[in-house]
């Protein structure tokens, strides 16, 4: 943009540690306490009380992700207690709002153990369920007996219990395709005739083990890959909700209007004008990249059409230089601060005319010319 002020912003780390608490907590926008006394702490100069403040936000930040990350855990859990038909008890999901960040973390250290077991025996019972159904009718080839000298077949209750202490192995969360392959492979043993043949089945069930926990992992870490992703975006875009609501709140309060509201920013060319009352011919076109970039530009209304105009032109430029200037002094006590990379300064340059205003020009002289032609 032209005729204007381009500048970076950079958020505070307590804004960026409390909007990720707020929404951690499902909660609307806005700073959480502590966020708020580490800003205070800021606007007042006061680096210690800063520092202090803006630890316990970590502290308390980290806690709650913990917190949030277990009671994942806790969810998926259940999920697969209830597929595999389990009575295998699980500590209940805690709440984290309004919990101190100490709390959380002794619950997040009581409570791994506790799943960690959980998960062992879900395997576990997975296992007898996949042995009690390949054992629940004697296989021939496990009970008949050996002839012409071959040696005798192997003790069934030996190679179950043996397939049961492999099979404890599988991840619990293992799909539906997983578990499938691995059972088939189990369902062999219902043929071995000697105690090789039922190790080289149960080598086939390591091996489809192995597999099944190699594909459950890596769908593990696509999920958590995709719930960052999911995480880093709503942190964005709580950044940028939160650096367009200070933006408008601050010029609002000079006095400005924000034509449509900053929800605009939706739009294909994420621009806003700021207008005022005694601005009839002028108007300020506003662009918030994300939150990290802002471009600001003072345009016309109507073509400037002698040197009364450009002299006013100058006055509202400066003018809005100054407005400018006060809202990054008041964005900086919450937490937003801009460094100004690029201004042009007032009366340096014409003032072009906004796209409606010629768009408007351009439809007009049309019609002119359309009843020209006519006349």
């Amino acid at each position: 943009m032209s005729s204007g002020i381009d500048a970076d912003i950079a958020l505070d780390a307590a804004v960026v540690l409390s909007l990720g608490m707020t929404r951690l907590l499902g909660h609307g926008a806005g700073l959480a306490g502590r966020g708020a006394e580490a800003l205070a702490a800021l606007a007042a100069g006061r680096a210690e009380a800063r520092a202090a403040a803006l630890a316990e936000v970590r502290t308390h930040e980290r806690a709650l992700r913990e917190t949030v990350e277990r009671n994942a855990r806790i969810a998926a859990l259940a999920e697969t207690r209830a597929k595999i038909g389990a009575d295998v008890p699980l500590p209940g999901r805690l709440d984290p709002a309004e919990r101190p960040a100490a709390e959380l973390t002794a619950w997040c250290a009581a409570t791994d153990p506790v799943l960690d077991e959980a998960e062992r025996r879900l395997s576990e019972h997975l296992a007898a369920q996949v042995g009690a159904q390949i054992f629940a009718v004697p296989a021939e080839g496990l009970t008949a007996e050996a002839g012409g000298g071959a040696p005798p077949p192997p003790h069934a209750g030996d190679v179950r219990e043996h397939l049961e202490k492999i099979m404890a192995r599988l991840l619990p969360d293992a799909g539906e395709a997983e578990r499938r392959a691995v059972a088939e492979a189990a369902r062999l043993l219902a043929g071995a005739a000697t105690p090789a043949d039922a190790e080289g089945v149960l080598q086939e069930v390591r091996l489809r083990i192995q597999e099944a926990n190699r594909l459950t992992r890596e769908r593990r870490d696509e999920e958590r890959r995709r719930a960052a992703e999911r995480d880093a975006a709503e942190q964005a875009e709580a950044e940028r909700r939160y650096v367009l609501d200070s933006i408008t709140a601050a010029f609002e309060d000079m006095g400005y209007e924000v034509q449509a509201g900053f929800e605009t920013l939706t739009a294909e060319d994420g621009t806003v004008a700021l207008t005022k009352g005694a601005w009839p011919d002028h108007s300020v076109r506003m662009r918030v990249d994300d939150a990290a970039h802002v471009r600001a530009s003072m345009v016309r209304e109507r073509p400037a059409e002698n040197e009364d105009d450009r002299r006013v032109d100058v006055e509202r430029e400066r003018e809005w230089c100054e407005a400018f200037e006060a809202a990054r002094e008041r964005l900086a006590g919450e937490g937003i601060r801009s460094d100004v990379a690029w201004r042009l300064e007032p009366g340096v340059r014409e003032l072009p005319v906004s796209a409606e205003a010629r768009q408007t020009r351009g439809r007009a002289a049309q019609r002119e010319r359309s009843r020209e032609r006519h006349k």
